[in-house]
């Protein structure tokens, strides 16, 4: 089965907007099981796409640039995958297999676009000096550029060519450098976690970035993220409900002093004299 030139320039256009969407609104058209689901909807196999995604989707949980790191491109990969899964006939488990180093692989595309964006931000900067805003802004819709072509240029050129390019690049690449990718690609969501840090008030509620790390670390097969979450979400609502009783209380105390206070000032004002000028 080969993919049509419908499928092929529409899911070329949706890998692009899709990437916006992750940059901005964030509504979802950027998680993998849309991008499976969608693939696998306009191809005719809802069913393999939206496995194929979903599976992705989970790899995916917990995962964020956060810090500006990278992680793989699973967005593509959902959507090569499932069109190679449709197209060979093989299956929802032969579309994640080559889907995860697609996503690995893809990596490389998405720092390539960082970098080529300093180029407009620079440039943006510099115009910001003289004064010219319209620049400035012409400017940051040029940083669209390299963020939707990083997406949509590999996602054309591998639906166009079939899973043949790349089983071609998979075989091509070395061993020791696929090691190296699926490595960073451990690696850096954790520095970009590391850097968040750096800015929040750890030292202040240290007690409970333990208590999350404890549960995460050494229950992993009774704990879940979404457990975690939710026992964070517990001790947050606490310390406010406990933060807002300590305001009220001390609004109740200091409250009958200032109105004796008052009182007594009251007092004193009527028994001075006042002096009015005529």
């Amino acid at each position: 089965m080969s993919i049509s030139a419908f499928a092929l320039i529409f899911l070329t256009i949706y890998v692009g907007i899709a990437q916006l969407d992750a940059l901005s609104v964030k509504i979802g058209l950027f998680s993998p099981v849309f991008g499976g689901s969608v693939t696998g909807l306009v191809m005719g196999d809802l069913k393999t796409g939206l496995i194929v995604g979903a599976t992705l989707q989970l790899a995916t949980l917990g995962v964020a640039t956060y810090g500006g790191a990278t992680v793989p491109d699973f967005l593509s990969g959902s959507i090569m995958g499932s069109a190679f899964a449709i197209m060979s006939g093989r299956g929802a488990a032969y579309g994640i297999g080559l889907a995860i180093p697609i996503g690995l692989l893809l990596t490389q595309m998405d720092i390539l676009a960082r970098m080529t964006n300093t180029i407009f931000q620079h440039h943006a900067d510099r115009l910001a000096e003289k004064g010219d805003y319209k620049g400035v802004e012409r400017n940051n819709l040029y940083g669209i550029i390299p963020w939707t072509v990083s997406r949509m240029l590999p996602v054309f050129v591998g639906l166009f060519f079939g899973s043949a390019v790349v089983k071609a690049i998979n075989a091509w690449i070395p061993a020791w450098l696929m090691v190296g990718l699926k490595t960073a690609g451990i690696i850096l969501p954790a520095m970009g976690i590391a850097i968040l840090m750096r800015y929040l008030p750890l030292k202040r509620y240290f007690p409970y970035f333990i208590l999350g790390f404890v549960l995460m670390a050494y229950f992993t097969k009774t704990f879940s993220l979404l457990g975690t979450a939710l026992v964070g979400f517990v001790f947050a609502a606490l310390h406010v409900l406990d933060a807002n009783d300590r305001k009220r209380n001390e609004s109740n105390n200091h409250g009958p002093s200032n109105h004796n206070n008052g009182g007594s000032n009251g007092g004193d004002d009527s028994d001075e004299e006042v002096e009015i000028d005529v």
